[in-house]
């Protein structure tokens, strides 16, 4: 299956960054939000990153207006049909993205390949939630998308040769490594990293270092580029706490229960950088 354009459900951080991955390598991209200001916001973030880019001297303005001129914002669903693939790359929220998979297969031909951007959820539970089981899987790639290398092409229990060998070939025609993972809950990257992230917060809340030394032992003594507190505010703490209660709940052990500080910066409204306010004020 040639796929020459991609739909992105989410202009947010994970979309509008999938979008742009997309878009540099020549692939044509429509990016939904529910509204005119997430599509705009979801657009200016992209022209802001390619920006970037050519202070850096590694694109050119014609590029980057090239790039631009390939990602189609929306807020109409009937756009997607033109896609090969969709992503769907909403917030990590399980009955959110059942409702948007619904939606989405209800309207797409039957054709049409459906990925999900999950970092946590089941695939095969997801994949279910259609009629398309076969041609769904999930694509999960990592913050910030135009940067990271890595992408998990993860197989639920129908997802088809033919699909996982279309979409592996996709990560691989944006420049990203692809490692096929068997569905389980946070994969392989999430199932290891959140965890450690869970247990820097036991480690602060107990008062053994404070957040700086935490993070300064892990960037100096296991060579981390950030810190796991860092880490956990780039991602986001209510991320970082969803996932876990995913664990928590699917594996029924006590070892993934949710750090209790980690619950209180949630409930607090602290939830990284996005808030202003997380482990560490930005």
């Amino acid at each position: 299956m040639s796929i020459t354009t991609v739909g992105v459900v989410g202009a947010g951080t994970m979309g509008n960054g999938i979008a742009q991955a997309c878009a540099v390598c020549g692939i044509q991209v429509v990016m939904v939000d529910i509204n005119d200001a997430a599509v705009l916001r979801g657009l200016g973030t992209v022209a802001g990153s390619l920006d970037r880019l050519i202070k850096k001297d590694k694109m050119t303005p014609a590029e980057k207006d090239a790039a631009l001129a390939r990602i189609k914002g929306s807020t109409n669903y009937e756009d997607l049909k033109a896609a090969q693939l969709v992503i769907e790359a909403a917030t990590e929220n399980e009955a959110l993205k059942l409702k948007i998979l619904g939606q989405l297969d209800a309207l797409l031909p039957a054709e049409t390949v459906i990925a999900t951007n999950t970092s946590s959820i089941s695939i095969t539970k997801l994949a279910a939630a259609t009629q398309r089981a076969d041609r769904f899987i999930g694509m999960h790639f990592f913050n910030p998308v135009p940067m990271m290398a890595l992408v998990e092409i993860i197989r639920g229990l129908q997802t088809s040769d033919a699909t996982h060998d279309a979409v592996a070939a996709l990560a691989k025609t944006l420049g990203k490594t692809p490692i096929t993972v068997k569905n389980a809950p946070g994969f392989v990257v999430n199932r290891i990293l959140v965890p450690m992230i869970n247990e820097a917060f036991f480690v602060l809340a107990e008062g053994l270092a404070s957040a700086e030394d935490i993070d300064a032992g892990m960037k100096l003594g296991c060579n981390q580029p950030i810190g796991p507190l860092a880490l956990a505010d780039m991602v986001g703490l209510d991320v970082c706490l969803a996932v876990m209660n995913v664990y928590f709940n699917e594996f029924a052990d006590s070892k993934y229960r949710p750090a209790p500080l980690l619950k209180e910066y949630v409930a607090a409204g602290w939830l990284g950088r996005k808030s202003g306010r997380g482990v560490y004020r930005y």
